[in-house]
């Protein structure tokens, strides 16, 4: 059973920062790109980054770039996404999924305000 545990969220000011964990099971991790998405209120889920599972290429969206990195730690089944000078318009809730191949988990509210 896939299984997909996102955490780490939280309030924060703009310009703050968060890193965002989620922890995964039921499948074998290393054979999976992995990719990060937002749903903010009242919007379609969209993507915010992805990495690939042979050798950790990572792609960004273009509102990201530059202030979030994505990662992950093949050891502990586990992709983070570093997030960096953040604004009000990244307020969403966090998901992550294995690229292409689904599986969502109940995601971790990020919260941007002063």
């Amino acid at each position: 059973q896939v299984q997909l545990v996102e955490s780490g969220g939280g309030l924060v000011q703009p310009g703050g920062s968060l890193r965002l964990s989620c922890a995964t099971s039921g499948f074998v991790f290393s054979n999976y790109a992995m990719s990060w998405y937002r749903q903010a209120p009242g919007k379609e889920r969209e993507r915010v980054a992805t990495i690939t599972n042979a050798d950790d290429i990572t792609t960004y969206a273009d509102f990201v770039k530059g202030r979030f990195t994505m990662s992950r730690d093949n050891d502990r089944n586990t992709v983070y996404l570093q997030m960096f000078n953040l604004k009000p318009e990244d307020t969403a809730v966090y998901y992550c999924t294995r690229t292409n191949y689904g599986g969502w988990g109940q995601g971790t509210q990020v919260t941007v305000s002063s």
